[in-house]
């Protein structure tokens, strides 16, 4: 396991960060190179590959996320989630082979959630930027659907001796 996969709970096809050039508690400088062999270049867009805004936002997050982890501000276990995302701008394309340099800030942070403000270049020309707050959890136990009663989830249900229909 690589530095990053220690700092983040991300795994490929959903990592996008290379390595976390510095990290302090007023900015965090991380780098990913989004190569060539990008899930998301299949389709977007087949003769024109540009990586989609929404994974320069997620690069972005995961960036300030790797360097809080990192500097020890964020609890070995802790998930964080995005909440919102404000202020987001896209000035450039980013295409396959390019470098992205994530530059993120620290608006506030503590145990419950994180606010920070991004800004990703290629090169020195800005071609993202954006705010947004992450919400801090714990790991819960692993998620499964509820079983569907027979006949599935639309099937009537029978009241019981109370009259009560449960898991209507």
């Amino acid at each position: 396991m690589n530095e990053i996969e220690e700092l983040l709970p991300h795994r490929d096809p959903f990592l996008f960060v290379d390595e976390i050039v510095s990290a302090d508690n007023e900015k965090i400088v991380a780098r990913h190179v989004f190569t060539e062999k990008e899930f998301f270049f299949k389709g977007h867009f087949p003769q024109y590959p540009v990586t989609p805004g929404v994974i320069l936002v997620e690069t972005m997050a995961q960036s300030g996320g790797a360097g809080l982890r990192k500097l020890g501000l964020l609890g070995g276990d802790a998930l964080f989630f995005l909440a919102s995302i404000d202020k987001v701008k896209f000035r450039r394309q980013v295409l396959p082979g390019e470098e992205v340099r994530s530059e993120i800030r620290n608006l506030r942070v503590s145990a419950k959630m994180i606010k920070q403000a991004g800004k990703a270049y290629v090169g020195d020309e800005l071609a993202a930027e954006a705010e947004w707050l992450c919400l801090v959890s714990e790991p819960q136990p692993a998620w499964a659907p509820p079983p569907s009663p027979a006949g599935g989830p639309w099937a009537p249900r029978t009241p019981n001796k109370k009259g009560i229909i449960y898991g209507s």
